[in-house]
């Protein structure tokens, strides 16, 4: 269980944070950039939160659980050191991937195909999903560029590629199940 009773330590003030294994980085490394930006994203999700009811908001209050689960195991480096730790980290799975896909195939089965791109927009609710989108992919990207450099648990990163995904075709239920989708039109304003 975690207990916070005081907000600020001041072991940050020089610019370097603690790590989930209690290394001390700077808070700029690549690692706290990727959990940080997973931490973005869950703000993000709170937001569109905000406009969801229903099964569209269980859902999201589940990925939002996901993503402390993700900033987890992305503060805890070292994987092949997982056995000999106190206690075991907190890792996302595979399982937490195929639960989005379910999710991603029952939603896409309500939508028409897409025959062009779609804008960010519509409802509020589809707006605010299109940002946890485009967050999410970052936070993708940077957990990529975190893997070249240092251990990154791969079900991690798939993760983050399905839930900006999901979050895509989510936003077009959100958007009446598609119909009220904001079309691309190439070269529109020429």
């Amino acid at each position: 269980m975690v207990v916070l009773n005081k907000i600020y330590t001041k072991t940050g003030d020089a610019g370097e944070t603690a790590l989930g294994n209690g290394a001390r980085v700077a808070k700029h490394s690549m690692r706290v950039t990727a959990y940080g930006t997973v931490d973005e994203t869950n703000a993000t999700v709170g937001l569109a939160r905000l406009h969801a009811s229903g099964n569209l908001d269980t859902q999201l209050a589940a990925i939002q659980n996901d993503l402390f689960d993700l900033g987890a195991d992305l503060c805890r480096p070292d994987m092949e050191k997982d056995k000999d730790a106190e206690y075991a980290p907190l890792r996302i799975t595979d399982t937490q991937v195929s639960r989005l896909e379910t999710e991603i195939d029952a939603m896409n089965d309500a939508l028409e195909p897409l025959r062009s791109f779609i804008l960010p927009g519509g409802s509020a609710l589809a707006a605010h999903l299109h940002m946890c989108r485009t967050v999410s992919r970052r936070a993708e990207r940077l957990s990529v560029e975190l893997a070249t450099m240092e251990s990154v648990n791969q079900a991690a990163v798939k993760y983050l590629n399905r839930l900006s995904d999901w979050f895509f075709v989510a936003s077009r239920i959100a958007n009446n199940d598609g119909k009220d989708d904001v079309f691309w039109v190439p070269g529109a304003n020429r």
